[in-house]
């Protein structure tokens, strides 16, 4: 089916950055996650995900609500907010990696980029299957199955399931995953096809803060060493959601989409986290003794979007037009129940109980009853938003297009704030124009510029009870694109540069909760290519340089907390680089792929407002496949094959979020 809010159009006529990371890439080194397939993007950087409970990534230095898992989008629609756990892989034919300013059509973002996730569907009139056993590091076993039966001529369905379970690098922490992803796909004549897919996931790990660091020693403890308490069992992120998708073609270049997405999602459990306020950490005094709070959380979301589009294309004299007219109305409800205990300010004299306490040398787990919390998070985010748009693209000559739209949005935000029993609302409407040209300066060069404005709602209220103002955001780019080979080879060079207003970054005093850091400015020179070269070897270079800083001066009124202009966004490195070969073989009379990748992520931001820093880190790996029989694959891998210690992200000294030792893979995949 056609993608919506995309139309009829080439990526080199689309005045845009794009990267694709197809289901091959993604297969070929055995990546399982979505955080680990975004790695292969350099415009794409880590954050903080909530003890590895949730997906938080930022596009060209912007990451939105730090408090709030990274929105993507599901085959167009926005369908990836909400509480269920970081995404599988499984049922992913490729991922999107759309950058710069599209708010015009898709509305809620940010403007950096998005993130499109198009699934694999349920392809009508055909019959094929796949089944696939691993074995990892750390005594992990993963199975997984697809499964497309053509049950008529025009029925069809496919089952996509997957099973994982083990141990990790984390001492005492495990985990289980499975999911079931189905989709049915009906032809109704020769042009209407109705899609439907459904999600329904769990996701069981214990909840992770990672390591501390003092005095900038990043070997403080050892990487494996967990730092909260294992009786608190696993926290659970749970997912089950629907897409159905109609999509009628009236002949002519025109076709009608018609939408509906709903998906609810659900994360319980408990944690023992280290305290983050330099008060009432005994860490800071003894350097041994960790104090942690004792939380608790009951999250839940409620996403539905409906959507139509029209597209089509017509002739005003010798102007070739090609218009996406659509709209949407997105609902969108959180509701947060988190309670927490935490000790006294410190002294040299404090005892442990009084600071819930671990001794980070030698710990002992188990070692305190377990305290009883007190809320601090009761409340009900509700968003409503209704949009609509148009876009026109206009062939002025065989070489030169202007691309034209607008997009305007109607939105409600409100907060129950159940501990305050307050209400607090707000409401606006806004147009967010877009601009663009494509001029095809030879057969594999085009060159491209854009503009584009945009909003994002910022669900929540700061520690106060006072609700943030929307962030706002003006985006500039320029760039040139090439194909090459017939198109088995692509690439983008891009330059730009990012505005944005009411920007919030998490309040480190108070976890949960953010502050507004008033503006803050991404600009940088990003390089992607894909593709195969002569000799059928597959490459795949992504370089990123980013410049993302706050651009105001703020201070909390509370604590002191201070970010001054030019402070760097947390979690971005200024460079980010991957490299990827892949070499297709022929062991014998069977056919077989070798590969090799190196990633470097440069020195960043480790917390808000501070100068802590994580190190840079270089990580090479090695992966490849030979099919034992025409049907039968032996596949392996080995990630961070010189066992570098790295460090994935961080939101202060002490939650540092350690990245995983050398882990290789060796698994058996059949096809039918």
């Amino acid at each position: 089916m056609r993608q919506p809010y995309r139309g009829n159009f080439t990526l080199r006529e689309i005045p845009q950055a794009i990267t694709t990371i197809d289901a091959g890439t993604l297969q070929e080194n055995n990546i399982l996650r979505l955080t680990d397939a975004l790695d292969l993007n350099a415009s794409v950087a880590r954050q903080n995900t909530l003890g590895g409970l949730w997906d938080s990534f930022a596009v060209r230095g912007f990451a939105g609500d730090e408090n709030l898992p990274s929105g993507y989008l599901v085959n167009g629609f926005n369908a990836g907010r909400g509480f269920s756990g970081q995404r599988d892989v499984a049922g992913i034919e490729r991922v999107e990696v759309l950058k710069g300013p599209a708010a015009a059509v898709l509305g809620r973002g940010e403007p950096g980029g998005s993130i499109n996730l198009v699934t694999k569907q349920a392809e009508i009139g055909r019959s094929f299957g796949s089944a696939s056993l691993q074995y990892r590091s750390f005594d992990t076993v993963r199975a997984e199955g697809d499964a497309n039966v053509a049950l008529t001529g025009n029925l069809t369905a496919r089952l996509i399931g997957y099973a994982e379970s083990g141990d990790t690098f984390r001492d005492t922490v495990s985990q289980r995953r499975w999911g079931v992803l189905p989709s049915v796909g009906l032809a109704i004549g020769d042009a209407t096809r109705l899609i439907y897919d459904m999600e329904w996931t769990r996701v069981a790990v214990p909840f992770d803060r990672g390591i501390v660091v003092l005095d900038d020693d990043f070997r403080t403890v050892p990487r494996s060493r967990f730092l909260g308490e294992p009786g608190d069992g696993d926290t659970v992120a749970r997912a089950f959601g629907h897409q159905l998708r109609l999509q009628h073609d009236f002949g002519g270049g025109w076709s009608l989409l018609l939408g509906a997405s709903h998906r609810d999602t659900k994360l319980t459990g408990a944690s023992s986290d280290a305290e983050t306020a330099a008060a009432r950490q005994k860490l800071f005094v003894d350097g041994q003794t960790l104090s942690r709070q004792r939380r608790t959380r009951r999250y839940t979301s409620m996403h539905s979007v409906f959507r139509a589009e029209l597209a089509g294309e017509f002739m005003t004299g010798a102007i070739r037009h090609r218009v996406l007219i659509g709209g949407d109305v997105d609902y969108f409800d959180t509701d947060q129940y988190f309670t927490r205990f935490r000790g006294p300010v410190v002294t040299a004299a404090t005892t442990d109980w009084q600071g819930y306490a671990i001794d980070i040398r030698d710990p002992v787990y188990g070692r305190w009853p377990v305290p009883t919390g007190v809320p601090i998070t009761d409340r009900l985010d509700v968003q409503r938003t209704l949009g609509a748009y148009v876009q026109d693209q206009i062939s002025l000559s065989d070489r030169l297009q202007v691309r034209v739209g607008g997009r305007v949005d109607s939105f409600l935000l409100r907060v129950d704030n159940r501990l305050l029993d307050t209400e607090g609302r707000r409401s606006r409407a806004r147009f967010s124009p877009q601009a663009g040209v494509v001029y095809d300066l030879a057969a594999p060069l085009s060159l491209y510029a854009a503009y584009g404005e945009g909003y994002r709602a910022n669900i929540g209220t700061d520690a106060r009870g006072n609700v943030f103002a929307p962030e706002t955001s003006k985006s500039i780019e320029a760039g040139v694109k090439l194909t090459a080979f017939g198109g088995r080879l692509n690439g983008t060079l891009a330059v730009y540069q990012l505005d944005k207003a009411n920007v919030l970054a998490t309040d480190t005093a108070n976890p949960g909760f953010s502050v507004a850091i008033g503006k803050a400015r991404s600009r940088g020179v990003e390089l992607d290519v894909t593709g195969q070269l002569p000799g059928r070897v597959d490459v795949l270079l992504s370089y990123a340089y980013t410049d993302a800083e706050a651009r105001s001066r703020v201070r909390d009124p509370n604590f002191s907390f201070e970010i001054l202009p030019g402070d760097p966004l947390i979690n971005i490195p200024a460079h980010n680089g991957n490299v990827q070969l892949a070499k297709h073989l022929t062991v014998g009379a069977r056919a077989a792929l070798l590969g090799v990748g190196v990633q470097y992520v440069g020195k960043r931001s480790g917390e808000t407002g501070t100068r802590f820093a994580l190190p840079s880190h270089t990580l090479a790996r090695v992966f490849g496949e030979v099919d034992l029989t025409p049907r039968t694959t032996l596949f392996g891998s080995v990630t961070n094959l010189f066992d570098t210690h790295w460090y994935a992200n961080s939101y202060a000294p002490v939650w540092v979020q350690p990245g995983a030792p050398r882990t290789a893979t060796v698994g058996v995949r059949a096809r039918f």
